[in-house]
């Protein structure tokens, strides 16, 4: 039978926001440590110069480039669509509504994500030149620029790869299927780990811009596009196994429902664009500092890690049954909903923050290998981590208000957040020029990051709280058992900090000592935490138990 043809049981199986917050949170932690691991391996094999800046900065346009087009609000705008399409279905093929509206959304968005791709190429050489204008020397700025616009021109196709996959990704989330769709990252991230790899045993590692050859970028620009490729098949399987197989029509011009979900995507732009655009200019000023892209993109992707365990997590989860309390008009649901998911992004990112401030050198130690194992480096990273640390807690409550803004359909206030994020995080990026080159420039853009989440956070509580009334904004009684766990998991990450600093980690045995006290410590705390959670909730017999049962089935 043709899975389009089958009755809808998507809804019954639906799991609930904490099963599926932990299903996404387990697996996107998979993705995003990969990305992590991929920027690590990008760093160790290109060295801190400046043709690193170039290939990890000019890398990163075409999925900036997708955020900026459609990027994170596609899903906040497809999975109510299919929600409330699937809810509103009457005929007897309920799936193949749908399906046909999503074939019509699909061909609008690889038509804008095609239009994208060519823009990229076409922009490749002012783009190449924002990026290498800080090189102080002519001769290699200029070569700079030229190997930066042919790493533009072929990751360019990449706009369309993450349409494809962000779509799939969509349509998994709101069918309740999570766990391919948190995964699937993983393997662009292997694809391209696999790349740089190929490359350190072609080439020589820790060239620089002089030294490049036009060969080394054909490796690197096809690869990593190919890696994407990977990606957005996987996702196109997935989407295809929970019965909306990814197919492209024409026709959302005149079809109402089309046209409406397309003018919401349309109207939604600013919300990711701003972000996108911030963050490629930052990339632009981190790259004035030689090894200063590396810096700055593995806080931020230590950041997209906690940030994956906390609030993206509830995000993918808690968005559908937010959707289906908005189609019902039951606010009360939709307020228990919204807090719930508070505590949810509060329970993941708030100890996730102070662990990260208390363990940020050794784990800068892991992150700079190689080329890149340098005093500078290691500070610079360092002190990166620790602004991240504070801002991926902001950003999980503004992901969280994001997310609920969206599934009312409330693209205004979310596109007000992003304009004053982006006025926030230019201006405090731009005055980040004025401080000295290195540490000190670096973490201006880290504050700026920090300023913009915690501003958008201000708001978007804000905004929530005016459309819920008169419901509750917060579970006061919930933040605060949260609140005393925290405190509870500082002496044990206090010990661990001081013990860590006190080992050598300029030899790999000490390096080795000092992150087993890291995971050790870090554990105790974590454990630390959920007991006194459990205690204060009530549910500390319960989980005794479980410990029991499991350590002692008989």
């Amino acid at each position: 039978m043709d899975k389009l043809t089958e009755p809808d049981k998507a809804e019954s199986k639906r799991p609930s926001t904490a099963r599926g917050s932990i299903t996404v949170s387990i697996w996107t932690m998979v993705s995003r440590i990969t990305g992590l691991l991929r920027v690590v391996v990008i760093g160790a094999v290109l060295g801190p110069t400046y043709f690193a800046n170039a290939f990890l900065a000019a890398n990163s346009v075409p999925n900036l480039t997708y955020t900026a087009v459609a990027g994170p609000v596609m899903g906040l705008v497809l999975v109510p669509a299919i929600v409330h399409s699937l809810g509103a279905a009457t005929g007897a093929h309920p799936l193949r509504d749908t399906a046909d509206m999503l074939a019509k959304v699909t061909g609008y968005l690889l038509t804008i994500a095609a239009a994208a791709a060519a823009a990229l190429a076409l922009a490749s050489p002012a783009l190449a030149y924002a990026v290498t204008a800080g090189i102080p020397d002519p001769a290699v700025r200029e070569h700079a620029w030229e190997l930066t616009v042919l790493v533009v021109l072929f990751v360019a196709p990449q706009v369309i790869g993450y349409t494809v996959a962000g779509i799939g990704e969509s349509i998994q989330q709101a069918r309740g299927r999570f766990a391919l769709a948190a995964a699937a990252p993983a393997l662009e991230n292997f694809g391209l780990i696999a790349t740089m790899g190929i490359f350190a045993l072609v080439y020589p590692p820790g060239v620089d811009v002089m030294d490049v050859s036009i060969g080394m970028v054909l490796l690197l620009g096809i690869g990593a596009t190919a890696s994407v490729a990977v990606h957005a098949g996987a996702q196109v399987y997935g989407a295809r196994q929970v019965g909306l197989p990814i197919r492209v029509r024409r026709g959302w011009k005149s079809d109402p429902v089309t046209t409406e979900i397309t003018k919401r995507l349309r109207s939604s732009v600013i919300v990711a664009g701003f972000p996108a655009i911030s963050m490629f200019g930052m990339l632009a000023l981190a790259a004035t500092v030689p090894g200063g892209t590396f810096v700055f993109q593995a806080g931020m992707s230590m950041y997209f890690v906690l940030s994956a365990l906390g609030a993206k997590s509830v995000v993918a989860a808690a968005l559908p049954g937010m959707s289906v309390a908005v189609k019902e008009k039951d606010n009360a649901r939709y307020g228990a909903a919204w807090r719930q998911a508070l505590s949810f992004g509060v329970t993941a990112s708030l100890p996730a923050a102070l662990l990260l401030l208390a363990f940020a050198g050794p784990v800068a130690g892991v992150l700079a290998n190689g080329k890149l194992a340098t005093p500078d480096i290691l500070n610079w990273l360092t002190g990166c981590l620790a602004v991240f640390a504070i801002a991926q807690f902001a950003n999980s409550i503004n992901e969280i208000a994001r997310q609920a803004l969206f599934a009312r359909l409330d693209v205004q206030r979310a596109r007000t957040i992003s304009t004053v994020v982006l006025i926030v995080r230019l201006g405090v990026g731009a005055a980040s020029l004025l401080l000295p080159l290195g540490l000190y420039r670096l973490l201006g853009l880290c504050a700026a990051v920090l300023l913009g989440e915690a501003v958008a956070a201000v708001l978007g509580l804000h905004s929530i709280r005016r459309a819920i009334r008169p419901e509750r904004l917060v579970d006061y009684r919930r933040l605060g058992h949260l609140a005393l766990a925290t405190l509870a998991m500082l002496p044990a990450a206090a010990v661990g900090a001081w013990l860590a600093q006190r080992q050598d980690a300029s030899y790999a045995a000490g390096h080795m000592v000092q992150i087993a006290i890291c995971v050790a410590f870090g554990g105790l705390a974590m454990a630390c935490f959920v007991l006194v959670v459990a205690k204060l909730t009530g549910q500390l017999p319960k989980l005794l138990g479980k410990i029991r049962g499991k350590l002692l089935p008989g």
